[in-house]
């Protein structure tokens, strides 16, 4: 038994066969970011008066530094779908829609690279 109207079948606007995927992304995504975001308000409250090199201590924890870098990490991916679904639904010129998708998901990807590749230097040292 079909769910899907013969009418969208015929002109072509039936599933993307991707739509679950993305819906489930963003609420595990928002699911993690709870507890890490709440982590982030403490950990920037008890910082708030820490010196340079406190903060570099703090930050060369391995278990800080990875708790920094899954922030970062799910926080822009979160981001990235939540725009993609943006432009999806409000910019309907073709080419317009597809470079702004692939400007969010490189500065996405950018942002994680450099944050991850940050943090990993001040926890190794470097």
């Amino acid at each position: 038994m079909k769910f899907v109207n013969p009418v969208a079948l015929a002109r072509g606007h039936g599933s993307a066969k991707s739509g679950v995927e993305h819906w489930w992304a963003q609420r595990i995504t928002s699911v993690a970011l709870a507890p890490l975001t709440l982590w982030v308000i403490y950990a920037l409250a008890t910082l708030g008066g820490a010196s340079y090199d406190e903060v570099i201590a703090w930050m060369s924890n391995p278990f800080n530094g990875a708790l920094l870098i899954a922030w970062v990490v799910t926080m822009l991916h979160h981001a990235q779908l939540g725009l993609q679904v943006v432009i999806e639904d409000y910019i309907h010129v073709a080419w317009q829609e597809y470079t702004l998708l692939i400007g969010v998901k490189l500065l996405a990807a950018l942002g994680a690279i450099v944050a991850t590749v940050s943090v990993l230097s001040v926890v190794f040292g470097g």
